[in-house]
């Protein structure tokens, strides 16, 4: 009874005296154990006034932002967010300011131009500007253009992060301008006959700021691709053989640093497969059947080499997509006119001058895509990602290389049978001159 006792008076104590430490440990116990308790339930444990219940504040931080929750008897009540003070956040830094709306979507800004004049005039302000050229770029876009008459171009965006369209005012450009020749680096090319001139022209969709290029060396419809260099703050239009392909024409290239055209070496006497071109690693790529392989034109040295690497069999029409670094891939589908056919890719190992094939389109999508054999369809890419379009069905199909992921494009419907696509980079830091 003694031995009861003296354990009876020992667990008193202990328990007087966990209210003032944290934990306390039991030792040479009858089974070795350990007794411990966190203030928390020994909180919540006490027999308490309700009006002196102890309140513990958790800090968390959702979407980045620091809030603080009270918890009490295990529920927890969000703090009203502050009101936001007109004369405090009218204060805010000029650059924290700038840095803030260069991060919105580039779509966006055309709304808050309303807000104030200043606003209205941010596309002006070269801070604006810096902050914006360092910023992530906004995501891939689809830039479509069609003209239902000459003198009313239509326009509109797709945004693929925002799955929006948005519709851009094209105004500006002339009425000769109907050919879209791609887009590279926030600027967008056209080109035309006007009147019996073939002429250029790069604009900045956003800016709304637009320039014609000098006339070429020889007046005759080309082939054309440009390329931006963001670094050097430059463009490079250039110019291939004949569109029709009947004359042999020099190679012409042209640069915005000298505001001229240069030529170079005539391409050599081929039968082109397509007028399709791809650039990638400073070279620039076209399908040929006779000699059969490819054509590359070296932007460095201005000099055009044949790439004996032989197409795959029963190819029915084949794309030359660009891909990241030296990435050449060639999409095109297989079969007869009639039945069995297939949408593959291929990648292009330039050690072996070789085509690999590196994906299927699935059979759901191709016959979704295509319900016709001999539909047509429209490829482009842009960094590892390849996008199909087709002419009649007016559907958007996305592949992603490096995901090897296959997913139709949300909410993009293509505007027009004759509507022209390619991929876009929205940049207000673009410059055409």
């Amino acid at each position: 009874m003694e031995r009861l006792g003296f354990w009876g008076l020992l667990m008193g104590s202990v328990e007087k005296s966990s209210d003032s430490r944290e934990s306390v440990t039991c030792s040479k116990n009858r089974d070795e154990d350990t007794t411990s308790a966190s203030p928390l339930k020994r909180s919540l444990s006490r027999n308490t006034s309700p009006s002196r219940q102890q309140q513990i504040v958790v800090k968390t931080k959702p979407r980045g932002l620091e809030e603080e929750t009270v918890a009490s008897f295990g529920k927890q009540v969000v703090v009203s967010d502050v009101p936001m003070e007109e004369s405090i956040w009218a204060m805010l830094p000029e650059d924290l300011l700038n840095e803030i709306l260069a991060r919105l979507p580039p779509f966006m800004i055309f709304r808050i131009r309303s807000v104030c004049k200043k606003w209205n005039l941010i596309l002006q302000d070269n801070s604006f500007l810096k902050f914006h050229s360092n910023v992530s770029s906004h995501g891939p876009c689809l830039l479509t253009f069609w003209k239902n008459s000459p003198q009313l171009p239509q326009c509109s965006v797709f945004s693929l992060p925002l799955k929006t369209w948005y519709k851009v005012p094209f105004t500006f450009l002339p009425s000769w301008a109907f050919w879209l020749v791609g887009s590279s680096g926030g600027l967008v090319c056209f080109s035309g006959l006007d009147g019996l001139t073939f002429r250029t022209l790069v604009c900045n969709p956003l800016m709304q700021s637009w320039r014609v290029l000098p006339s070429m060396h020889y007046n005759q419809q080309r082939q054309l691709i440009m390329v931006v260099d963001r670094s050097e703050k430059s463009f490079k239009v250039i110019a291939t053989s004949d569109i029709y392909g009947d004359k042999s024409l020099p190679t012409e290239v042209y640069d915005s640093k000298t505001d001229k055209w240069s030529l170079h070496q005539i391409m050599p006497a081929v039968n082109l497969c397509s007028s399709k071109m791809a650039y990638c690693d400073s070279r620039l790529y076209l399908e040929t059947l006779s000699p059969l392989g490819l054509m590359m034109y070296r932007l460095d040295t201005g000099q055009w080499e044949h790439i004996p690497a032989k197409f795959p069999r029963s190819l029915l029409d084949g794309y030359l997509v660009a891909g990241t670094q030296k990435r050449l891939f060639l999409v095109g589908r297989i079969g007869l006119y009639s039945t069995l056919q297939s949408m593959r890719i291929w990648e292009l190992d330039h050690t072996k001058v070789s085509w690999v094939e590196i994906s299927r389109m699935p059979p759901k999508y191709f016959r979704a895509l295509l319900r016709l054999s001999a539909e047509r369809f429209e490829c482009f890419g842009q960094d590892n990602l390849i996008c199909f379009t087709s002419w009649n069905q007016g559907k958007g199909l996305l592949y992603n290389v490096d995901k090897k992921i296959w997913s139709w494009i949300s909410g993009c419907a293509l505007q027009s049978c004759n509507s022209q696509v390619c991929f876009y980079e929205p940049r207000f830091d673009a410059s055409v001159h």
